[in-house]
């Protein structure tokens, strides 16, 4: 086995500039110079936006405001430090900007504890910070999480310890817990006039929502049950809460491989007298269960007396809206595409979201920014074209429409526009470093092929401009595997930075071949939950061979110098891939991915009840049979094995074990740990490193040397 130093992975990248290459190829630390926007917010009042920037692992508060929305940065974290900036807010009065600094937040565990790229013998904190939007010197307000700031622009809640406590804004008291209250609170609803605060507090098996006006009064626990609810909601006049009801844990062990539905309802209920009303139950179906996208339910009391909510079961992550009063939902989205990164007008009238549909037919690879009335199907895709749009926020005035945009070639960066239709104004181009190599991207093509038992599958080929001879090629895998990737930079800084090395391997000479197999988001619920999927059957695996056999056949292609990389999920197919047809797939990068499904199985197994699901053995037989480590013993092509070891989202040791297993059987292997660094190469450097290290691993096991 070899094992990857920075010091040869900095050798390997100054031979690899003595090849001759391309006229076309750049560097891959290039093509990451581009600054990544994200957590687009605006204030209830005035013209205010503001936004994160990660420039090159340096991520900084940046805001603009009407009319001319110049971007000023507002802080000053000029170090590549590992240090994310989340939960992003600009109090109703425009006066304040708040943010957590620290942690993982796309974590599946430890989210909110701190993250040590730079093994720091002080190790950092996650923190609450506050900062005037005129500008100054940012204030500490807790080591916490979760803020939520007051509609008096005043106080800020948030959770420490699972439990919530408040601070004043400016920084200029200390904070205090509100109350002690059993279990793990949060999901923090200030009152419309800030005088209640509505929350959940988990118990485990069941949840309740509560309302805290004032140490001298006992909380109210309303209408508690032996259920679940969550996402509570204020009527706008503050005498109502609605929130969502799902069925509490327990009952006898069902079956580990049929899905069942998983029960919703959506209720109101009245803060003085505790009186019920159950507006709504999802269908009992499939697609009828508590919604897998983003947002979850997305529930709003919104303007005119609605409820507006998110379900999927008509097949499509759709908004409905009803009555206050309940009725029948009204249907507001129609159509085959999907709605997400779902915010609500701070009037309460429209509903602005991103969705993969629009005039052009190869929208339902795109995501463009879409708006609609909360009380009419009239809905309007208000960003048609070629780009890409996400993450929309109205400003306080109801003028200015406030997004993210990119094209294929564009990086990501903020962008204004009139609410209505007007001509979009792109923001901070001028950060974009001039090395940048914008003109060299190449425009992804749409391609579809069948996999065997006849599903459609969505795909992006990525091929070098020019060359008569035939080319290797890779497959892309993303991770999730709830995800799209699309026809230009993606909204997620993960896989914006996966679309930036696949533009630097088309630059070495590669093609490559982006797919998005099912189990994935963007075309349907039953191609997002299709059956027999990971661990219970794999059977997005046969997506992934039938690219590379479709990918085969074309004749620009060299059929037998196909790689295939991906992280996480991606890196658990890339090595199925391997494991299965070494002969079909020449090399891989398997980058922190899982291997062995079993590990969940057992704990199922060992939980100490008598009562186990009636086919748990049948299940974990499944599950091995669904895991790269099963098929080892066909596994002959080399691979790039690479993993953080504070990953935090997929297990350090499952790549462990599948190193101890490939040595034994002498597998052509290298490896390459991340030391202290997450699932999501926090610190800049560190995903240059492994980004360069897949390039060259490539390089060297596909590229023929030239003539």
């Amino acid at each position: 086995m070899k094992k990857i130093t920075l010091l040869g992975l900095l050798s390997a990248c100054l031979f690899i500039r003595q090849v001759p290459m391309q006229a076309q190829s750049f560097s891959l630390e290039a093509v990451k110079t581009y600054p990544f926007p994200s957590d687009m917010t605006s204030s209830a009042q005035g013209a205010r936006i503001a936004w994160v920037f990660n420039e090159q692992g340096k991520r900084n508060v940046y805001v603009a405001e009407g009319p001319e929305f110049t971007p000023r940065r507002l802080t000053s974290y000029m170090q590549d430090d590992g240090q994310e900036i989340s939960s992003l807010s600009i109090s109703d009065d425009g006066k304040w900007v708040v943010y957590v600094r620290g942690g993982d937040h796309g974590s599946n565990w430890d989210d909110n504890v701190a993250v040590n790229v730079n093994s720091s013998p002080t190790p950092p904190v996650v923190q609450i910070w506050s900062v005037p939007f005129a500008g100054g010197e940012p204030k500490a307000v807790a080591e916490a999480d979760e803020p939520v700031i007051s509609p008096k622009s005043d106080n800020v809640a948030f959770v420490k310890g699972g439990q919530i406590w408040t601070a004043p804004i400016s920084g200029s008291g200390p904070a205090k817990a509100l109350f002690q209250a059993r279990g793990s609170n949060g999901s923090i609803s200030w009152s419309p006039d800030g005088s209640q605060l509505a929350f959940v507090c988990d118990r485990g098996d069941h949840s309740f929502i509560g309302v805290y006006t004032s140490a001298e009064t006992p909380i109210r626990w309303l209408a508690p049950s032996f259920s679940k609810d969550r996402s509570p909601k204020w009527s706008p006049d503050g005498k109502q809460l609605v929130f969502v009801r799902t069925a509490g844990s327990g009952g006898a062990p069902d079956s580990l491989l049929t899905r069942v539905h998983t029960p919703w309802a959506v209720w109101t209920v009245d803060v003085s007298s505790g009186a019920t009303r159950k507006l709504w139950t999802a269908p009992k179906t499939l697609r009828g269960s508590t919604p897998a996208t983003n947002g979850g339910f997305n529930l709003h009391w919104a303007g005119k007396d609605r409820i507006t909510f998110l379900s999927s079961h008509d097949n499509w992550p759709h908004l409905y809206s009803i009555p206050a009063t309940g009725g029948t939902p009204l249907l507001l989205t129609p159509g085959s595409f999907m709605a997400e990164h779902i915010s609500l007008s701070h009037d309460g009238n429209w509903l602005l979201f991103s969705a993969n549909t629009g005039p052009d037919k190869d929208d339902l690879n795109r995501r463009h920014v879409v708006r609609v009335p909360v009380d009419k199907a009239a809905m309007e895709v208000l960003t048609p074209g070629a780009g890409l749009e996400w993450t929309p926020a109205i400003t306080g005035d109801g003028a200015t429409l406030a997004l993210i945009s990119a094209t294929s070639q564009r990086p990501p960066l903020p962008t204004v526009m009139p609410f209505g239709k007007g001509t979009p104004k792109v923001l901070g181009q001028n950060l974009i470093p001039a090395e940048f190599p914008q003109g060299q991207l190449v425009t992804p093509k749409p391609v579809t092929f069948k996999s065997p038992d006849g599903m459609t599958i969505h795909a992006q080929l990525f091929e070098p401009a020019g060359g008569t001879g035939k080319k290797p090629a890779i497959i892309y895998v993303h991770g999730g595997p709830s995800r799209q990737m699309l026809l230009g930079w993606n909204y997620s800084d993960y896989y914006a930075n996966a679309y930036a090395i696949n533009q630097h391997l088309v630059s070495m000479g590669f093609a490559v071949l982006s797919v998005n197999y099912r189990l994935g988001i963007g075309y349907g619920y039953d191609f997002h939950m299709a059956p027999a999927g990971g661990e219970d059957g794999a059977s997005e695996y046969q997506d992934v061979k039938a690219a590379a056999v479709w990918l085969a056949q074309q004749p620009q292609i060299q059929a037998d110098q196909i790689g295939i990389y991906g992280g996480s999920y991606g890196g658990y197919l890339t090595a199925m891939a391997l494991a299965r047809d070494s002969k079909l797939f020449a090399a891989g990068v398997d980058i922190h991915g899982v291997h062995d499904w079993t590990a969940r199985r057992a704990s199922d197994k060992a939980a100490g009840r008598f009562e186990r699901a009636p086919d748990l053995e049948l299940a974990g037989k499944i599950g091995w049979e669904s895991s790269p480590v099963s098929s080892v013993k066909g596994w002959t092509s080399p691979v790039l094995i690479i993993h953080g070891d504070d990953d935090r989202n997929v297990q350090f040791n499952q790549s462990t074990d599948l190193v101890q297993r490939l040595e034994k059987q002498n597998v052509p292997m290298e490896t390459l740990v991340i030391v202290n660094d997450t699932h999501h190469w926090m610190k800049h450097v560190n995903s240059l490193t492994v980004g360069n290290a897949t390039a060259n691993f490539f390089k060297r096991r596909l590229l023929k040397p030239r003539q």
